[in-house]
């Protein structure tokens, strides 16, 4: 018998506050408590944003469906998925890796990304309220591209940090109200791709990996009132699982050696692990929020959303509760040229769309999954959660936000 095509794109174009309703519904039951201690708020972080040109395309289809959108492209059917839960932080940050370019384009792949400005809406959308912007692609295009980004995100009241257009920007610390705390963010690049480099007249156009500059910039976070810091941080191998011994050893040297109350990692396009280190937790790599690679490996569709629960325990102590939240981009199957025109090898189980889904939330939603898609999301749970924990951080208090479903 013929199963029918599973409804989860449809059930991600539902109307947003629905879909918040029925998938958020005790999301993240007692998170918030203090459990006796002072004040308290969470922390959502996700992996690289990072919009391939097959995404765009995309993009493109779903503002002819919805006939919303800027310039001929919606960015957010693709990516509302994730709203329950970004949106129910009470700060949450993104990672947005490329530059960006005008709202006609053109708009350009690796190696010198420029992608629509479009997609900061889509951001500000989904509930994030801040992004880190230091890559090893922030400078593909240059400070004219630096500046069309961080010019995009401020239109669509998004904050961010990382990259700079003055001097003076750079040097003043990104310090956020969170529920009455002030909560800094600092962003870092272990580097950037070549040919490109900081120019000599304008060394502060982003952060470069440093551990006296990230020291420099966390007393300046502190200087300016902040009672956390949280460090965004691009770093490592590209599609390796596991964290380099470059990270791990500055991970310990972040740890003993600054005040930083939690390392949030980027750049290598997979999933790496969490630990906690001399009582700061690193989250190595959050994988790709969304990514659409050349050559899909089937880790790089794979993410997670970070969640942190902040509870003041004293004159600047914290405790930390890490959760974490499975992630899957869904990708169309490849289109054949056969010579006589194009063709496709799609079959019931394979996805229409590019939408990128909340892994548990589809499997406890969702009624109409076929047995294979059902099997490759709880391969995604399954080897995210396997990833997470492969450094103990089970146990010191790492689990899943959402169960996974039986």
């Amino acid at each position: 018998m013929t199963r029918r095509r599973s409804r989860t794109l449809l059930t991600l174009l539902m109307p947003l506050p629905l879909v918040a309703a029925v998938a958020g519904c005790g999301l993240v039951s007692g998170e918030g408590d203090d459990k006796g201690g002072g004040r308290t708020f969470t922390v959502a972080a996700a992996g690289d944003i990072l919009m391939h040109p097959e995404l765009v395309d995309q993009a493109r289809k779903d503002a002819e469906r919805t006939g919303k959108g800027v310039a001929g492209l919606d960015f957010g059917p693709m990516m509302a998925g994730i709203k329950p839960v970004i949106s129910r932080a009470d700060l949450a940050i993104c990672h947005y890796e490329p530059v960006m370019g005008k709202p006609n384009g053109p708009f350009e792949g690796f190696p010198d990304f420029q992608v629509p400005p479009q997609t900061a809406k889509t951001v500000k959308d989904l509930g994030y309220d801040t992004c880190s912007t230091a890559s090893n692609h922030t400078l593909d295009h240059g400070y004219g591209g630096v500046k069309r980004t961080l010019d995009a995100l401020d239109a669509a009241g998004v904050k961010h940090t990382g990259s700079f257009r003055t001097e003076k920007d750079a040097l003043t610390p990104l310090v956020m109200d969170v529920k009455g705390v002030k909560v800094a963010q600092i962003s870092f690049a272990y580097g950037f791709n070549e040919p490109h480099r900081l120019p000599k007249d304008k060394p502060w156009l982003a952060n470069q990996q440093d551990l006296g500059r990230i020291k420099a910039a966390e007393q300046r976070a502190r200087k300016g009132g902040a009672e956390v810091v949280i460090l965004s941080l691009h770093w490592g191998r590209e599609h390796y699982p596991n964290p380099s011994s470059s990270q791990l050893t500055f991970a310990r040297q972040i740890a003993q050696e600054t005040g930083i109350n939690l390392v949030i990692g980027h750049h290598a396009h997979v999933v790496q692990p969490m630990e906690k280190v001399d009582g700061t937790w690193i989250a190595y790599g959050l994988g790709n929020q969304i990514a659409r690679h050349e050559v899909p490996t089937g880790l790089t569709e794979e993410g997670v959303i970070a969640w942190f629960t902040f509870t003041e325990r004293g004159k600047g102590a914290w405790d930390v509760q890490p959760r974490f939240e499975p992630t899957l981009l869904e990708i169309p199957p490849d289109v054949e040229n056969t010579g006589g025109g194009t063709t496709t090898t799609a079959t019931d189980d394979d996805a229409r769309d590019y939408r990128l889904l909340d892994v548990p939330v589809a499997l406890r939603d969702d009624h109409h999954l076929t047995d294979r898609q059902r099997a490759r999301l709880r391969l995604a749970f399954e080897r995210t959660e396997g990833t997470l924990l492969n450094r103990g951080a089970a146990q010191d208090g790492l689990k899943p936000l959402t169960p996974m479903p039986e």
